[in-house]
């Protein structure tokens, strides 16, 4: 099973060879196994990136993963793949209504593409066609959830990256679809004396880019999830929930003043993701992750 932060690792090194990725990894880096009850009951909106459940996919297919889903109690869908136009392989609307048939909502998307001067004019096209698809689907948020950076990056490099997010975040808005980025740990290395996070905070519009913080890899990062919650409350639209393996399992994580600050912001859009499994059990591991949330007195 191919770990994505070993494909980040090699595609950063492509780009610097000056090749470029025709799609970036759509998400942010097994047995179908057994899962407990969902909790049919419950009142809490907890959502799930689906790229945690990556092979389920594979070996079962997209309308088996999605009633795995639906029965251990998620409700909000972020998805990980999108190709030409299709969603998981299907027409955008056909997707959304296997969505809505099982109770749950689809309310955001990670997809993107690398960027280059010579590519500008492809990768642009390709962005409208995307856009129209996740109209279709009615997603409120596209996430690019990586971009390249190695240690021949510039201050300059990453301003063509601001500068690019900044453009499709217009195209976005003019579909009603706000564009986001989703960090991973990289982000918070420096170059040119500046933490890469904080200049991409600083040099995007505010009003066309938003910020979905993956509060894991800003941990392991370094840096503290809450500060950057209080200190930028307006630019942080949606959370990636993660954790080593399961949610709660590592005991790195203090979520319960993450929570309470997303509260405090309004924000209401958060996904668990799931990216290694203890037991090399996809779905346990998922399960175990909503439970943990759903029984968490501070998780709404």
């Amino acid at each position: 099973m191919q770990n994505r932060r070993d494909f980040l690792k090699r595609a950063s090194l492509m780009l610097a060879g000056g090749a470029v990725l025709p799609q970036l990894l759509t998400s942010c880096g097994g047995g179908s196994g057994s899962s407990a009850a969902a909790t049919s009951a419950t009142t809490k909106n907890i959502g799930l990136q689906l790229y945690s459940l990556r092979d389920l996919v594979k070996e079962e297919g997209i309308q088996k993963t999605l009633e795995v889903v639906a029965k251990m109690g998620y409700k909000n869908l972020e998805t990980a793949s999108y190709d030409n136009g299709k969603i998981y392989g299907l027409a955008p609307a056909e997707f959304k209504k296997m969505v809505n048939d099982l109770g749950m909502k689809c309310t955001s998307a990670h997809l993107g593409q690398a960027i280059t001067k010579e590519k500008e004019a492809e990768v642009m096209s390709w962005w409208d066609q995307a856009i129209d698809a996740h109209n279709e689907l009615g997603v409120k948020y596209m996430v690019q959830p990586w971009m390249p950076v190695n240690d021949q990056t510039t201050l300059d490099d990453l301003k063509m990256y601001c500068d690019y997010f900044n453009t499709v975040g217009y195209k976005t808005a003019a579909a009603s679809i706000q564009f986001g980025y989703h960090n991973h740990d990289f982000e918070f290395r420096k170059v040119e004396g500046q933490t890469i996070y904080d200049y991409l905070l600083d040099n995007v519009s505010p009003n066309h880019v938003f910020f979905e913080m993956d509060v894991y890899w800003v941990t392991i990062g370094g840096a503290d999830p809450v500060a950057y919650l209080k200190e930028r409350p307006s630019q942080f639209k949606a959370i990636h929930i993660k954790d080593d393996k399961e949610i709660g399992a590592s005991g790195k994580m203090n979520f319960e003043p993450i929570f309470n600050q997303m509260y405090e912001n309004n924000i209401k859009d958060w996904y668990v993701e799931v990216e290694q499994y203890t037991k090399n059990d996809p779905v346990a591991s998922v399960q175990e992750s909503f439970d943990y949330l759903n029984n968490a007195s501070y998780v709404k």
